[in-house]
């Protein structure tokens, strides 16, 4: 019976998660599709699939749906970015494992979630300018965690690094200043061949001035 009755509650709270992450995704479709200001509720809810009193239910207004919209997508930019960072560990092929990190944070900038939320942030900055501030503290932290590799690189010997939040800073920069130019500002997508010659260039310009 506890069982049963515990399966049967467990079932409506996944049902709701479900039903938000739906509305998310359609609400961010929609908002990079037209804007903040022509977006309309009821096409959020009929893309989401559910009732528009759904969509109200949930988020409250429409404001309060943009930010979680925009919140959500940039957690999921960070979660990959961090993961990128991540495969940079020590070892003693020091040059193919940047460029191995540097190829995987390209294709984290250049994603096509990564490049509408950029436009759609820029676009509606007037209005949401705290927004701003998500996507510095994105990345930020993306920078601070690649910091403290280096640094760990650095302790091992394998590079020569005085400043590990410069060298950080230096590098994401080599990475994302030429997609940035290939992509016309996120409006395009970039081939992958293109992300890993800028990544083996960026790779070769860093360890010029930071390698052993």
């Amino acid at each position: 019976m506890n069982a049963a009755t515990d399966t049967s509650r467990a079932r409506p709270a996944r049902g709701r998660i479900d039903k938000q992450q739906a509305v998310l995704a359609s609400a961010f479709t929609v908002f990079a599709r037209v804007g903040y200001a022509q977006a309309r509720v009821d096409e959020i809810a009929a893309d989401a699939g559910v009732a528009k009193a759904t969509v109200y239910n949930h988020f409250g207004d429409k404001e309060t749906l943009f930010r979680e919209a925009v919140r959500s997508l940039a957690d999921r930019a960070l979660a990959a970015n961090l993961a990128a960072v991540e495969r940079l560990s020590d070892g003693e092929d020091v040059a193919g494992t940047l460029r191995d990190v540097g190829a995987h944070l390209t294709a984290c900038y250049c994603a096509e979630d990564s490049r509408v939320l950029r436009r759609l942030i820029c676009a509606e900055s007037v209005q949401f300018p705290d927004l701003l501030d998500l996507v510095d503290e994105v990345s930020s932290r993306v920078v601070r965690m690649l910091a403290d590799r280096l640094a760990r690189l650095a302790l091992a010997g394998a590079l020569r690094i005085d400043d590990p939040d410069m060298a950080a800073a230096q590098f994401a920069a080599l990475l994302t200043g030429p997609v940035e130019a290939r992509s016309r500002l996120g409006t395009r997508a970039v081939p992958e061949a293109d992300l890993r010659t800028v990544s083996d260039a960026a790779v070769t310009t860093f360890l010029a001035a930071y390698g052993r």
